[in-house]
């Protein structure tokens, strides 16, 4: 077995949620699970199939991020994972509407953040064992950092008072 580490490549203000699903369905359900969250949301996904031709499957709003999306999961090839860049949503604004896709195991980020994805790779294939998502924790936040913090989430109306 090898260890891997493959970057997700994304500009600076695009939001990634990196996931892993069980079936082909998936492209075509995580696609209208989008469009029903964020009208006129743009975005990009692909999807690794992991058995018959294995091929990257995609779909999306952007052909830019469709694109971007397909060469992250093709550098990815990892079986049943899938990648999706948003462009003009956040990922709080449609996460559960992924997550209660039938199809989707697990999420392992969600984030706009610079992604390493980890993998194992074997004779038979590639396999997601995690990701480092953003930077090193620099220390514990203090009473400045605090009110930041609150303000920030008021600010784009995520709490109130």
């Amino acid at each position: 077995m090898e260890l891997l580490s493959v970057r997700i490549e994304k500009p600076e203000n695009v939001n990634v949620i990196l996931g892993q699903s069980h079936f082909i369905k998936t492209v075509e359900d995580l696609h209208e699970a989008l469009v029903g969250c964020v009208p006129g949301i743009q975005f990009g996904l692909a999807f690794c199939e992991s058995s018959g031709p294995a091929l990257v499957r995609s779909s999306g709003t952007s052909e830019e991020l469709t694109r971007l999306a397909q060469a992250n999961a093709l550098a990815l090839s990892a079986g049943h994972s899938f990648v999706i860049l948003l462009g003009n949503a956040f990922p709080i604004n449609v996460l559960n509407a992924v997550k209660a896709v039938p199809e989707v195991c697990q999420i392992f980020c969600a984030t706009a953040n610079p992604v390493e994805v980890i993998l194992a790779e074997t004779e038979q294939g590639r396999g997601v064992l995690g990701v480092v998502d953003g930077l090193k924790t620099q220390g514990v936040e203090g009473e400045e950092d605090v009110q930041e913090r609150k303000e920030l989430l008021r600010k784009f109306g995520y709490k109130v008072g």
